[in-house]
């Protein structure tokens, strides 16, 4: 598989303008999850040109071609990564709507052992704990 979101996009057959190029890179770019306005502020930073309706619509392209996975932490907010990364869940701090990745070994075994148990071969899941802090700061 291609390394890159633009890479992979043109494995696809997408065509890429230079505005969805300049999104792409961005995407690339991200640590967190963008929403589309985070994804906007970001890639017109770059391109002022670059309008919200593009950013939305690269947006739909992209999670359509499998390139990006739609993310909804139940904060009204629709957020975006790498359909291509590592598996890993997600723990969102409901108090500041940070949100942290983690992987956890025993975590996994233990899906693993229910769908055997209920007769499944476990192929995907998707993990997210909604917390709140132990200690407020």
């Amino acid at each position: 598989m291609a390394d890159t979101i633009i890479e992979r996009c043109e494995a696809k057959g997408l065509r890429l303008t230079e505005q969805r190029r300049t999104i792409a890179t961005v995407l690339e770019g991200a640590d967190d999850h963008p929403d589309v306005e985070e994804l906007y502020a970001r890639a017109s930073a770059v391109d002022p040109r670059i309008s919200l309706a593009t950013v939305y619509r690269t947006v739909k392209l992209f999670e359509e071609a499998g390139i990006l996975e739609r993310l909804d932490f139940r904060d009204g907010r629709a957020r975006y990564e790498d359909a291509d990364r590592d598996h890993h869940d997600h723990l969102i701090d409901l108090h500041s709507g940070e949100v942290i990745e983690f992987v956890d070994a025993e975590i996994e075994a233990l899906q693993e052992r229910i769908a055997e148990k209920l007769g499944y071969d476990l192929k995907g899941h998707r993990l997210e704990l909604y917390a709140v802090p132990l200690k407020k700061p």
